[in-house]
C-alpha cells in the first residue's frame, strides 16, 4: 500500500511541476504577461517583494495596510528571497507545498474509511486536472486547501481521541485540539472567510464525541488557539490602523461586489476605483460604508439579492470556468471530465455513508459552507476548488462501494451515526 502511495505521491509532485513549467513557458512566450489572472496575484506578489525586502506592508496608493492577508504573500516571499524576483521558482514551490495535499487526503481517507479509500482519494488529488492546472497560478487557493486538509484532519483526530475505544489519554486529543486551532489559523492566515467556518465546526465535535464534557474543551481549545495565532496579526492592524481585526478590510467592499444595483454575481470592482473613498476616509471606514451598502442594498431590494444569490449558486457548482478566458471548449472538457464523475462518486458515497456524521461533516461540510458564503459575495469555481480536495474523500468512499475493500482496517475507531 505504502508502495503505491509514493508513486501517487511522485506523480502528483511531477504533474504541477510540469504544469508549473508549462505555464511560465506560456506566460513568458506565447502570452507575455507576469500573471494568468491578473489583479488578485499581482498584488498578492507586490506584498511579497514587500516582505522580502523588509518594507512595510502595504499597497497601492495611498496606501492599503489591511487588504489581504499575510499568509500567501509570505510563501512567495519566501521564494523571493530564496531564488529572486523570479516566478517559475514561486510556481514550483507551490508545486511541492501543494502536493502534501495528497499525502494529507490520504491520511484523512485513512482516518475516515480505510487505508485504501485513502489510496484512493490520493490519487483523485494528484491527478485532477484542474488542482494541478491550479497550483502554480500563484493565487491562494491551492495553499488554502492544504491548510484546510491538516485542520480537518486534526479535528478527525479529536473526535476519535474522545471516542470510548480510544486510549483516551488527556495530553494526546488536547494536543490534537490545539493543532486543530493552529493550522485553522494557518488556513485563515490563507483565506480569511474560514474564520467563519470554525467555531462551527468546533461545536460539532461536541456532537461528533462520546465525552462531551472533555469535547467542549476541545471545541474551546480549537477556538482559543485560533485566535491566539492570529492575534499578532490582529494587534499588528491596530498599531497600523488604529482598528483591531483578525482579518481584512476588504470584506465590505467585497461584499459589496456581490450586493449592488450592477451586480451579476461575477466580480466586476469598477465601483471602487469609481468612487474613490480612499481619498477622503480611512481604509477601516471605507470598509464600514461598503459593508453598510451592501447590508442597505439587500434589505431594499430582496428580490434582486435572491436573483443573485440563485445565479452565484450556478456559478459556483457549474462544472467548468466562468471567467471568459478560460470559456473553451478544451478547458470546458478537462475540467468536466473531472468534476462530473467525481461528483458522480461522491453521490454515491453519500448515500452508502449517510449514517457517518464524522464523514459527512469533514468531506461535505466545507463545500457546503463555501457554497452558502458565495451566494452572498461573488462566486465561481475558483472559490469552490479547495472544498473538493476533502470531497475526494467521499469520492473514494464512492468508488469502494463498487470496488469493495475487503481488506479494510478493523482498527479504524467508531463514531457516532445518525
Amino acid at each position: 500500500m505504502h508502495r503505491w502511495l509514493g508513486w501517487i505521491l511522485l506523480l502528483g509532485l511531477g504533474l504541477r511541476c510540469v504544469a508549473a513549467c508549462g505555464l511560465q513557458y506560456q506566460l513568458d512566450h506565447r502570452w507575455h504577461r507576469e500573471f494568468l489572472i491578473e489583479g488578485d496575484a499581482s498584488g498578492y506578489w507586490e506584498l511579497a517583494r514587500s516582505i522580502a525586502n523588509g518594507e512595510p506592508y502595504a499597497i497601492y496608493t495611498p496606501p492599503r495596510k489591511v487588504l489581504r492577508m499575510p499568509g500567501f504573500p509570505a510563501l512567495l516571499a519566501l521564494s523571493i528571497r530564496l531564488f529572486g524576483d523570479h516566478k517559475l521558482p514561486a510556481r514550483l514551490l507551490l508545486a511541492c507545498l501543494c502536493s502534501a495535499g495528497i499525502y494529507l487526503n490520504f491520511l484523512l481517507g485513512r482516518e475516515l474509511k480505510s487505508e485504501r479509500a485513502g489510496l484512493i482519494a490520493a490519487a483523485f488529488t494528484a491527478i485532477s486536472p484542474v488542482f494541478v492546472a491550479f497550483t502554480p497560478v500563484l493565487l491562494s487557493e491551492s495553499s488554502f486547501a492544504v491548510a484546510l486538509l491538516g485542520c480537518l484532519y486534526c479535528g478527525v483526530r479529536v473526535v476519535k481521541e474522545l471516542q470510548p475505544a480510544a486510549s483516551f489519554s488527556r495530553s494526546t486529543w488536547i494536543g490534537w485540539a490545539i493543532g486543530t486551532g493552529v493550522t485553522s489559523a494557518l488556513a485563515v492566515y490563507l483565506k480569511p472567510s474560514w474564520i467563519l467556518a470554525v467555531p462551527v465546526f468546533s461545536l460539532a465535535l461536541i456532537g461528533l464525541a462520546s465525552h462531551r464534557r472533555q469535547a467542549a474543551v476541545a471545541a474551546l481549545l480549537v477556538v482559543l488557539s485560533m485566535v491566539l495565532t492570529l492575534l499578532p496579526w490582529g494587534l499588528r492592524n491596530h498599531r497600523a490602523t488604529g482598528h483591531f481585526t483578525l482579518t481584512t478590510f476588504w470584506m465590505g467592499p467585497s461584499l459589496y461586489d456581490g450586493l449592488n444595483p450592477s451586480a451579476t454575481g461575477d466580480s466586476n470592482m469598477e465601483f471602487f476605483d469609481r468612487d474613490n473613498l480612499l481619498a477622503t476616509m480611512s481604509e477601516y471606514e471605507v470598509d464600514q460604508h461598503y459593508r453598510q451598502a451592501a447590508k442597505d442594498y439587500a434589505l431594499s431590494h430582496p428580490g434582486h439579492s435572491l436573483q443573485l444569490a440563485w445565479a452565484k449558486l450556478i456559478r459556483y457548482w457549474k462544472p467548468w470556468p466562468n471567467a471568459a478566458q478560460f470559456d473553451n471548449w478544451p478547458a470546458r472538457i478537462a475540467t468536466s471530465i473531472a468534476f462530473i464523475p467525481l461528483m458522480l462518486l461522491a453521490a454515491v458515497g453519500l448515500l452508502n455513508e449517510r449514517r457517518n456524521l464524522l464523514m459527512l461533516l469533514i468531506t461535505l461540510g466545507p463545500i457546503l459552507y463555501f457554497s452558502a458564503l458565495h451566494c452572498i459575495f461573488v462566486s465561481s469555481l475558483r472559490y469552490r476548488l479547495p472544498a473538493e480536495y476533502p470531497l475526494m474523500v467521499l469520492s473514494a468512499a464512492g468508488l469502494l462501494h463498487w470496488w469493495p475493500d475487503r481488506t479494510q482496517s478493523t482498527s479504524v475507531q467508531e463514531v457516532p451515526t445518525a
